[in-house]
């Protein structure tokens, strides 16, 4: 396999950072994951400019290249046509503290993978040992610190669930650990606010174009639900039950899945 590594592409094997780096050390950077679909990157433009918004909230500057012609370098030299490719992009090195450098040399990283095998509907629970910090500028940005994340993962885990629902601080509903969540609930299609800690998707955006609504939700309304699906850039994913409780429905996540590329 090879993958894009500051300028150019290199054997994994060949490929090395820096113990040194702030990505590494501190988590200081950020991250796509983007779907590959016969040969092209959905919705590349999108996920740029969050690239792009996410750098402008860290202070940390992008490249001096193409980011878009790097991307489709790393997908061909990985012949990869059905995929998904990650951007990673870290602030690079720099001395002890959390400071960072005046002038950073940011690190960049591009990998190439298959898509992983459809995953059946998920089993979910609401996580109890963490919240979504709906107050930090940080909910709005897809950084490489996914500590919290971790955690309510790793919760569901022990509780033999697929993924865990991160209420915010004021006890409403955010996304799950990996994707922003959806709900039919009285007929309609809703799902939080960016305000209430949730990361701007980029499939979630275009579920909304598609005409669904937004507005806060509690676990009481998650649990009246007829239809609960995740979204994420590599696909909807519907929900089998939510707290050990049935959730059936299926045809909005179906119809959607037939509407929109890649979902």
């Amino acid at each position: 396999m090879k993958l894009w590594l500051g300028t150019g592409l290199v054997e994994a094997a060949a490929a090395h950072l820096s113990p040194f780096d702030r990505g590494f050390t501190l988590g200081d950077g950020l991250f796509e994951t983007m779907r590959v679909r016969e040969g092209a990157v959905l919705r590349l433009e999108a996920h740029l400019a969050r690239l792009a918004t996410g750098a402008g909230v860290l202070g940390l500057p992008l490249p001096a290249l193409d980011l878009a012609a790097a991307l489709a370098a790393t997908a061909e030299a990985n012949a990869l046509t059905e995929g998904a490719l990650r951007l990673t992009l870290s602030r690079g090195t720099g001395p002890r503290g959390v400071l960072p450098p005046a002038e950073p040399n940011p690190t960049l990283v591009i990998t190439a993978a298959p898509l992983p095998a459809p995953a059946p509907p998920a089993r979910l629970v609401i996580a109890q040992g963490t919240r979504r910090n709906d107050r930090s500028p940080l909910a709005q940005v897809k950084s490489l610190n996914y500590l919290d994340n971790i955690l309510a993962r790793q919760e569901a885990a022990r509780r033999g669930a697929d993924d865990a629902v991160l209420l915010n601080t004021r006890e409403r509903v955010a996304e799950t650990s990996i994707a922003n969540l959806f709900a039919v609930i009285g007929g309609d299609l809703l799902t939080p606010p960016l305000s209430e800690g949730v990361l701007p998707g980029i499939m979630r955006a275009a579920v909304l174009a598609d005409g669904a609504g937004e507005r806060p939700l509690t676990a009481e309304d998650l649990s009246r639900a007829d239809e609960i699906f995740l979204t994420s850039a590599l696909g909807i994913r519907s929900v089998a039950a939510l707290e050990g409780h049935e959730v059936t429905g299926r045809a909005v996540a179906e119809k959607l899945r037939a509407r929109i590329p890649g979902a």
